[in-house]
């Protein structure tokens, strides 16, 4: 059996320790997630699924507990390591767009293959093609500024699959749209999960959204319920 994509065992995390205004965030979260899986993390406000997803992601590190991506055991690296994994193997996405206002669409996503060293002509043409695959073909010259906030997404989406990570983490995704507009852009986002095959795990409060994953899980007190 292959290594989950994404393993994360006794988890543990809290704020401003010792004080009277001490947070447990999480309590001891175990979690997997396999190659080409897509899962729902649904929790309410402050449950501390944004905490998970940071750590999840390397961007913040558990007061204990392990956390391995792709069977790489991320206990304890340094930030140099963890930097180098997470901008090989991993792609975020988040409830706001978050793209840069000065470039185009098709720029926003050239950017990041830039940083890993990807030659411009190569950038361009994955840029191209993600766009077209979401439907931007042509507003790949456009500025954020003169897309609609579902196209501004997609961008982000097709940003966050530049590099060709093997695991996406998404925050709320859709949470900033319409419900037609979320329809449209998480299946967008779905058709380009399943194309490549990444594993995802995409945080959200849209049950009917949850539902059209593989699985889901529910957060609440720091702790995965049972399911």
């Amino acid at each position: 059996m292959s290594e989950p994509m994404l393993h994360l065992e006794a988890v543990a995390k809290g704020y401003n320790p010792g004080t009277p205004g001490a947070v447990q965030v999480l309590r001891g979260v175990d979690l997997s997630l396999a190659a080409g899986e897509t899962v729902a993390l649904v929790a309410p406000s402050g449950a501390g699924k944004s905490t998970l997803l940071h750590i999840a992601g390397l961007l913040d590190s558990p007061d204990s507990g392990t956390v391995a991506i792709a069977g790489q055991d991320m206990t304890g690296r340094g930030d140099r390591a963890r930097t180098a994994v997470r901008r090989r193997d991993v792609g975020f996405i988040y409830q706001f767009h978050h793209l840069l206002p000065e470039f185009t669409a098709a720029e926003n996503v050239i950017l990041p293959q830039l940083a890993d060293g990807v030659a411009r002509a190569q950038a361009a043409a994955r840029a191209g093609e993600l766009l077209e695959r979401v439907g931007l073909s042509a507003r790949a010259d456009h500025r954020p500024a003169e897309l609609s906030g579902g196209e501004q997404q997609r961008v982000a989406f097709c940003r966050a699959l530049a590099n060709r990570p093997r695991l996406l983490l998404a925050d709320e995704p859709t949470g900033n749209l319409d419900p037609e507009t979320s329809d449209r852009v998480f299946s967008a986002l779905m058709a380009l999960v399943t194309e490549t095959g990444l594993a995802a795990l995409i945080a959200t409060h849209n049950l009917d959204l949850a539902a059209r994953m593989d699985r889901v899980l529910h957060m609440d007190g720091g702790r995965i319920a049972a399911p």
